[in-house]
């Protein structure tokens, strides 16, 4: 069932972006190796929790970060406006709370108790996208998120009721 739910996901994930040769170009890697990525994170993540608290952890990726992208930046600098600067402080600011409390997450549960919690993001980003940026909400979007949402929170109620179960017979031995 887990991996019928992640199949779902994935059709659900093809509804969204409606397939043709046009998604297959070297740019569209891009968001595949993001996605690559993130997911090996959660699970570094999740390894790093078992010896070092959320705030070690926290504090090391940023600063690793930090030097990280200054020295990357530094090539790439461009001075910004008054306006811009608000944004970065609100971007710093959002990002380093996020990336705390996704941290936390992570310590105190497993990654597949949290990830399905992650399909949040695609709710969050198109109902912010709307007022903001002035996107449309397209037909193929809201089915495909309905099914990665659904498939998503189904994966979490069964891994939930499992664990109940496992939890359930060790009581009872």
């Amino acid at each position: 069932r887990r991996w019928l739910a992640i199949f779902a996901g994935f059709v659900g994930i093809l509804i969204i972006l409606r397939p043709g040769f046009a998604v297959f170009t070297p740019a569209a890697l891009i968001p595949l190796a993001a996605a690559f990525l993130f997911a090996l994170y959660g699970l570094l993540t999740r390894f790093a929790a078992r010896r070092d608290s959320a705030a070690t952890s926290f504090f090391w990726t940023g600063t690793i970060g930090a030097i990280g992208m200054t020295v990357i930046g530094a090539f790439y600098w461009e001075p910004m406006s008054g306006p811009d600067w608000i944004w970065m402080a609100v971007l710093c600011v959002t990002g380093a709370l996020g990336h705390y409390l996704l941290i936390k997450c992570y310590e105190v549960a497993e990654a597949s108790a949290v990830q399905p919690f992650a399909y949040f993001q695609l709710v969050f980003v198109t109902l912010m996208a709307i007022p903001v940026f002035g996107e449309t909400l397209e037909p193929n979007v809201v089915v495909g998120g309905a099914i990665v949402v659904g498939a998503g929170l189904f994966t979490a109620l069964r891994e939930r009721r499992m664990a109940r179960r496992v939890s359930d017979r060790v009581n009872a031995a």
